[in-house]
């Protein structure tokens, strides 16, 4: 079986390699990969990769193998996945529990882009509860998560802070009230904060907030720590709130679904800035990781250009 491994260096951070055919646990269907999303985490991954590890959390295709403890979709099936690791390749084991059933209405390149990203973005707005009628800011809001934050939050008055007037007009066509280059010009007082930037955003966005507000920090995108004084802190927004997110949890299978239903009705539409063949993988998570991609990266398996 044709996979992609890491190779340690930065300018060609994958290759591909022949290796057997995953054998699945008793409650995993075994996927025939036709597309796979690539995501900027993992670009870091790759800097330094841990030995044996197999990149590739974002899939559509087909099972080819169903489960064997009788779970999950029939051989056949046209899938949407979010395995733990290894969907860079012809076929991957994905736990039932992590997949979901595509319809007609959506191709498998749409569907490769969902999982990590909105996940993500569904999980959040649900960890930060009612959004209708309240002003939100987004830092970071031009990367795959940021996209769908803007659509899922409907009902929300958002600001949305990105790096360029073209990334931020799509921004506007998604339901942004305004863009915004630097988290500096945004117009607060904000009722909650997405942040996923970190370095020197997130003290700047904190300060932004109402009284008793809300900053969830749900990613460090620059790669740069946070410095955030105390006394500054107290001396801000009353009764502010900085709370930790992270998506993994709960299985995915009923959230994956939800996805695909509102893409398949018209109401959430994935991003897709490149989509190529997988023989173009490695430039693909280069430009992704010096941001020269807008939205998702897709890669069709099958295809090397």
């Amino acid at each position: 079986m044709r996979t992609l491994i890491p190779t340690g260096d930065p300018r060609q951070p994958v290759a591909f390699a022949d290796e057997p055919e995953p054998v699945p646990a008793p409650d995993e269907a075994l996927v025939e990969v036709e597309a796979f999303a690539v995501n900027r985490g993992e670009t870091f991954l790759l800097e330094r990769p841990v030995p044996g590890w197999r990149p590739g959390k974002d899939v559509a295709g087909v099972v080819v193998r169903a489960a064997a403890d009788g779970s999950g979709p029939a051989v056949g099936t046209r899938v949407v996945g979010h395995p733990p690791a290894g969907g860079w390749a012809e076929r991957v084991a994905v736990p039932t529990r992590s997949l979901a059933v595509l319809p007609g209405a959506v191709d498998a390149v749409r569907a490769a882009a969902l999982p990590l990203a909105g996940l993500t973005a569904l999980r959040l707005l649900r960890a930060a509860g009612a959004v209708a009628g309240r002003r939100l800011l987004v830092t970071g809001a031009s990367g795959g998560v940021g996209h769908y934050l803007v659509e899922l939050a409907a009902g929300a008055e958002i600001t949305a802070v990105t790096a360029t007037p073209r990334r931020g007009a799509r921004l506007l066509e998604l339901g942004a009230a305004e863009v915004v280059h630097d988290v500096a010009d945004a117009r607060g007082p904000f009722d909650l904060v997405l942040e996923s930037v970190g370095g020197a955003v997130l003290p700047v966005a904190l300060a932004r907030l109402a009284a008793g507000g809300t900053l969830i920090w749900f990613g460090q995108a620059s790669r740069t720590p946070v410095a955030l004084d105390f006394f500054d802190f107290f001396a801000g927004p009353d009764n502010a709130t900085i709370r930790h997110f992270h998506y993994e949890g709960a299985p995915y299978a009923d959230d994956l679904a939800t996805l695909v239903r509102l893409v398949a009705g018209g109401r959430l539409h994935p991003e897709v800035g490149r989509v190529a063949g997988w023989g173009s993988t490695a430039d693909a998570l280069v430009d992704l990781r010096e941001r020269r991609v807008r939205g998702r990266a897709v890669l069709t398996v099958g295809s090397d250009r």
